[in-house]
């Protein structure tokens, strides 16, 4: 696996441990770091007829700042907290994909690594119970490609609704969410755009425009089985359905789905506890 490849994984191992860790009202460490090995299977791209399964053994940090962080909610900086509001700068990242491996591409130019970051906006709606919540996220991201150089890929709005809850004795914690992912017209063209010196008899060229990538739910548990070993898995269903883009050639299916199951093992935490 390429440099910026094996960086994107770490980048998406984080929050995938952090939301495994349970949400405990007794102080949490400063910091925890260990090892996470897991396997997932998405698709290649939204829309693919084509699948990606990986399975990967890689480093883990948590770490719970005042400022910096990746925790239960993602990885960013803390810009602003209040009781009900937080703003912060969050951190995705998905791994690339060969276009020769992808019927649809073949011949296309390949997908590569993407970074995206931006503002994130996080109300809080309800709290149901001392154990539950449920908030409104409300991310601003730019998209950026690592392949043969770095390059902007346009923006994406993913505005969605999480639920989340643990048991009574914290040993299970689980999550629900629903939401849209809304593309520019820059990242739309670059995962469903056609130009014509890709067209084929197969394969007519398109133009992309911006609008509605898919429509998105999921949800995740996990369960602590120790003190220092942790069990995750996760499902999410995506519809395109109405995407803005749903006519064009690279968009084989009506409907994606994704799933994975991973362990984090702790191998060390800090003395000193997380405090806002």
């Amino acid at each position: 696996m390429k440099p910026a490849a094996k960086f994107a994984a770490i980048v998406l191992a984080i929050p995938i441990v952090a939301c495994a860790a349970p949400a405990e009202s007794k102080p949490l460490p400063l910091w925890e770091a260990g090892v996470l090995g897991g396997l997932a299977s998405t698709p290649a791209y939204p829309g693919s007829a084509d699948r990606s399964s990986r399975g990967l053994l890689l480093p883990f940090l948590i770490y719970r700042g005042k400022v910096f962080r990746a925790d239960q909610s993602g990885i960013g900086a803390r810009l602003v907290k209040r009781e009900a509001v937080e703003l912060d700068v969050g951190l995705a990242a998905s791994l690339p994909a060969r276009s020769d491996d992808i019927a649809a591409r073949f011949g296309m130019p390949n997908l590569g690594t993407l970074l995206e970051f931006g503002p994130r906006l996080k109300v809080r709606i309800a709290e149901p119970s001392a154990s539950s919540r449920i908030r409104l996220d409300i991310p601003l991201r730019a998209v950026i490609e690592a392949r043969a150089g770095v390059r902007t890929q346009g923006f994406t709005f993913e505005p969605k609704v999480v639920v989340e809850m643990r048991s009574a004795d914290g040993l299970w914690t689980f999550d629900a969410n629903a939401g849209v992912v809304i593309g520019d017209k820059k990242v739309n063209r670059y995962f469903y755009e056609v130009q014509p010196q890709y067209a084929t008899a197969t394969r007519p060229g398109y133009q992309a425009d911006a609008g509605l990538m898919l429509t998105r739910v999921g949800a995740s548990a996990s369960r602590m089985i120790n003190e220092d070993v942790r069990v995750f898995g996760f499902v999410r269903l995506e519809s395109y359905a109405g995407a803005a883009n749903e006519d064009s050639p690279l968009m084989k299916k009506k409907s994606g789905a994704s799933a994975g199951v991973a362990f984090a093992w702790t191998l060390g935490r800090s003395t000193r506890f997380a405090g806002d």
